[in-house]
């Protein structure tokens, strides 16, 4: 057991409470439950300890004990309040500092989109000084299966063959924008897996000629995206080896930041 003191290495400011959710944090690791024994031995607390603290988050419903004795879960009061957060978020206030951040780093134009149905819908951009002229204004729409935030979208939100080709039925025909738009659903289904390899999406002239774009997914605790942010720029200022920088960049910054 590593015993209490190491518990408190992190150097919480309120050690209690940083207790408390490390004993949340490893009861959500465990969906069959995790008894007192076994807590003890992963958060290295005293029983007598932990069972004060469990006796707490039971009260308030965010642990849960159905048999005496028996093992711990998350409780109900827990679940309603991750759900409760999700259902009224303002994603544009989450994610505004990311965009803030992704366009002082990159010096270019930076967007925020959500997937509905066919298209993206984008609810935020900071320009970049050095702007260019886009088809992309907040609130407005552009083709899912064309742009980098749309595939950032579509390759974790539809992540089998299966699936985007339901899509793509759904939504379909997919559109041609420019001469590089995928156009075929079977085609997009094979970038989308390239896509997931990668951890990011290109925008190599699909939507607009001249623009490339390079976009990924924003997750926030999710199985499925809620939402892509994208770096955008002229073709002379993205080469592969840039693109491949601002990749590498944002996903770091999101995982940093959301």
């Amino acid at each position: 057991m590593r015993g209490e003191s190491a518990v408190a290495d992190a150097q919480s400011p309120v050690g209690s409470v940083d207790r408390a959710l490390l004993i949340l944090q490893e009861i959500g690791k465990h969906s069959r439950g995790i008894t007192l024994d076994e807590l003890a031995t992963r958060i290295g607390l005293p029983k007598s300890s932990l069972h004060r603290l469990l006796g707490a988050l039971k009260h308030r419903g965010f642990a849960a004990q159905p048999e005496t004795g028996g093992p711990y879960f998350l409780g109900t009061e827990m679940l309603a309040t991750a759900f409760r957060f999700y259902e009224t978020m303002d994603l544009r206030t989450l994610v505004r500092p990311l965009l803030l951040r992704l366009g002082e780093e990159f010096a270019e134009t930076v967007h925020m989109a959500t997937l509905d149905g066919g298209e993206v819908v984008y609810l935020d951009k900071v320009e970049a000084i050095r702007s260019i002229t886009m088809t992309s204004v907040i609130g407005g729409r552009n083709s899912a299966h064309c742009t980098g935030v749309g595939k950032a979208l579509l390759a974790w939100t539809y992540p089998t063959d299966e699936a985007l080709r339901a899509w793509a039925d759904r939504y379909g025909p997919l559109g041609t924008r420019t001469r590089n738009t995928i156009t075929n659903p079977a085609k997009l289904a094979t970038h989308l897996d390239q896509v997931r390899q990668r951890g990011y999406a290109l925008d190599l002239e699909e939507n607009e000629p001249g623009v490339r774009c390079v976009a990924a997914p924003v997750f926030m605790g999710r199985s499925a995206p809620v939402a892509a942010v994208s770096v955008t720029a002229i073709k002379d200022r993205m080469s592969p080896a840039r693109m491949e920088e601002v990749g590498h960049g944002l996903r770091r910054a999101i995982a940093e930041q959301v």
